[in-house]
This record gives C-alpha cells, structure tokens and sequence, in this order.
C-alpha cells in the first residue's frame, strides 16, 4: 500500500510539473512574406530619362489619380489578408518588389486598411532600367531593425535591382532579410540564366559575410527570383536544398520546392504555373532548438479575391492590366510566406 501510494504521489507530482513548465512557457509565432506589388508608380512624370513614363496621365496606360488611388487601395487589402490564426496583425516582416519610389510605399502603408499595423518602410532607390526597386515593410511591434544596407549586382550588362539587406531584431533574436528582383527572363530562360545566376551568387556573399561577423544570425532571402526552386540559380548557385534535413546551418532550405510539386505556383505563364516569389531559409532558422526561431510551414496567398474570374486567365492571378485593357486587379504574382515559431520563457 505505502508503494502505491508513493507512486501516486511521484504521478501528481510529474503532473503538476509538468503543468508548471507548461505555464512559464509560451510559443511565440512570426510571419514573414513576400509581394510583388507589380507596378506600383505614382502618376508624376518624375523620371528624366523617362522610365516611368507609362504610368503618367499622358502615358500608355493613362495613369490618372483614380488608378492609382484603386491600385493603392487594392495592395494595402491584398496585404491586410496577410494574416493566419496566429499572426491577427499581419507579417512581421513583408518584402516588396516593383515599386517606383519610397512615396508609394508610404502612401500604402498609410491606407486605411492597413494603417493600424504602423508598417514602416525601408527603402533605397535603385538605378534598374525600369525604375522600380525593392523595399521592406515591418511591423515595429515585432522587428526592430539594426542596419540596412544596399548591394549592386556589377556582374551583369545592365542596369538592375540593388539587393536590400535589413539586420534587426525579430521580437529579440537576431536576423536578416536580403530582399531581392533578380534579373528577368528577358531573351530566354536559358539565355538569361547567368544574370540571376549572377544575383544569386551576391545573395549567397551577402550571407556569408553575414555568417563571418555573427556565426548564429539566420538569415532569409527573399524576392521574386524570376526562376523556379528546382532553377541553376536557386538550385546550385545558392544551395537552397528541397529537404529540410539537407540543410546545413550557413546553408538554406527552400519550402516552396515541394508546393510547386504540388503544382502551386504564384504566377502562371502559357498555362504553367511558375513559383518564382520566394523565401528560403538559412539551416539554422529552417531546423534550430525549440526556443530559437524555426521554420513551421509556407503559404502561398492564392484567395479567391486575387484571382481573375473569366476568359483564358480563369484562376491566375488578377493583374492591374492585361493585353492593354485596365482589370483594377492586384498584381500578376500572389504573394507568399513563412511562418516562423519559437518557445520561450513567460515574463
């Protein structure tokens, strides 16, 4: 009897401690994504080489006053979806691409659908031919940001997207994001391949020097790399494995490989889909001990509403004009994400 009893007092115990380490530990959850806002241009012909003279009131696309007040309200509701069970007020973190200036970018994150979040920006004007540039949005709540800094790609023949490396901390930890536009398709895939192959290769130096100053920062490169996962440039330039268990710690692991097996992609083009918006992990944010920021799942925000509804486009993604003709749709890509958890312990 008194060995029952003893071992029912060592079972409540178990128990009560185990309730107790339950209730001074919590489990931290953070978002952070990706968005090719395609195209976002304010209406001044503020370019004196021209480059954004299609989005003017005189241009191509007569750009008016009313396109673009639709074009900002229709990214700042596509971006206030951004949410899950666990992140009720949007991503961390949102990398942005195809933005002409940091005036559109505040004039979105000061849209009424959003402005609760108190995005703030950062942003580095580029010298690419279009004239659009890569950018950062965060929620101060959750990242406070270190140090930015902006990196040319001189190994290609023409005039492209600077790479964005923000360093800050996520709710303590230390990160950074490198956000990029790597270099189009234009001439080919093939043809191309160098140029992004080129990209990848500074995205991977911009990793390492991280890794040489802080051996324990992870680090996320993100963007919309104009090549699929499986791509030269992700693939093997880069080194971002399919499988989490390939990835080393100041290697990467690329989650939307194995969506795009599934046939999910985030822009479509002669009726395939491609995954070209994506966020890939260093190792050790992919698989790192349980109070350390570690990969949980990967979304691609393909909702309804971002879809067109009719015609040969029918479940692609709604994009502000197609052949010529105004849609007041979102973007040709859907934007995608990480999120990230951790466990730490309750104050």
């Amino acid at each position: 009897m008194k060995r029952i009893i003893l071992i029912l007092v060592a079972a409540v115990a178990l128990t009560w401690t185990a309730q107790a380490q339950e209730k001074r530990t919590a489990v931290q959850v953070a978002g952070i994504a990706f968005y090719n806002l395609e195209n976002l241009f304010d209406t001044i012909p503020n370019n004196p080489e021209g480059r954004d003279a299609e989005y003017t009131p005189d241009g191509k696309n007569q750009w008016d006053g009313r396109k673009y007040r639709n074009k900002i309200n229709n990214m700042a509701y596509a971006i206030s979806q951004l949410t899950t069970k666990y992140t009720p007020y949007g991503p961390a973190i949102i990398g942005v691409s195809e933005i002409e200036n940091r005036s559109v970018l505040e004039d979105l994150v000061a849209n009424e659908a959003i402005a609760k979040w108190n995005l703030q920006i950062v942003h580095h004007d580029s010298p690419d031919a279009r004239g659009v540039d890569v950018g950062l949005l965060y929620n101060p709540r959750y990242f406070k940001v270190e140090n930015a800094t902006h990196h040319r790609l001189h190994a290609v023949p023409f005039r492209t997207r600077d790479q964005t490396c923000v360093v800050g901390s996520l709710m303590g930890q230390r990160i950074a994001v490198i956000v990029n536009h790597w270099p189009s398709r234009l001439g080919g895939q093939e043809q191309s391949s160098p140029n992004r192959e080129a990209a990848a290769a500074l995205s991977k130096q911009i990793a390492d020097s991280l890794w040489t100053v802080d051996p324990n920062i992870g680090v996320i490169i993100m963007g919309d790399l104009n090549d699929d996962p499986q791509d030269t440039s992700c693939a093997k330039v880069l080194g971002a494995k399919r499988d989490i268990k390939d990835a080393t710690a100041h290697g990467f692991y690329n989650p939307f490989w194995k969506i795009l097996d599934q046939g999910i992609g985030t822009l479509a083009y002669k009726s395939s889909w491609n995954l070209f918006d994506q966020i890939i992990l260093s190792g050790n944010l992919a698989e790192a001990p349980a109070d350390r920021w570690h990969f949980q799942r990967a979304i691609v925000h393909n909702h309804d509403f971002l879809k067109d509804k009719e015609g040969s486009r029918q479940g692609y993604p709604k994009r502000t004009f197609s052949a010529g003709s105004y849609l007041n749709g979102y973007s040709d890509h859907f934007p995608t994400e990480v999120i990230l958890v951790r466990t730490v312990e309750r104050k």
